[in-house]
């Protein structure tokens, strides 16, 4: 049995720093979702988003994307906004990105994504707030 461990509160702090392209798996185009509240955030913090959604066709103010394959610019963290048993496909997704930071939501957590994700080599951080993490940093 896998047990996720996440980065050091110094590393995410770091990954952040050095993060500026951030896409955002199942980001709503709906104001009142989580996904949506929390990617405005960051977006107001500097970091450009790209909406993967396959059933929006823009989110705050930004083309969506129906998948990862689909990104044709860089992406440093993939931000996943689905449920765990989503999260093997989507983790199997990110292993033909570039990006080096796989990274769900507070309360999602799978291990097998945890697993396929750190085996292609990205730092997984899974069962945190992307938005929460940002704060500690001010």
């Amino acid at each position: 049995m896998t047990t996720i461990a996440n980065p050091s509160q110094e590393d995410i702090a770091q990954i952040l720093k050095d993060a500026k392209n951030i896409a955002v798996v199942g980001l709503s185009d709906n104001p009142d979702r989580t996904s949506n509240e929390v990617s405005s955030v960051m977006q107001s913090a500097g970091y450009k988003i790209i909406p993967v959604n396959p059933k929006a066709d823009e989110v705050l103010g930004e083309k969506a994307v129906p998948s990862l394959q689909d990104v044709d610019e860089p992406i440093d963290i993939i931000n996943v906004f689905r449920r765990s048993e989503f999260i093997p496909d989507i983790a199997r997704d990110a292993t033909n990105t570039d990006a080096k930071v796989f990274w769900t939501q507070l309360g999602i957590v799978n291990e097998e994504g945890y697993e396929i994700a750190r085996n292609s080599g990205k730092t997984v951080i899974m069962d945190r707030c992307i938005k929460v993490e940002h704060s500690k940093m001010q």
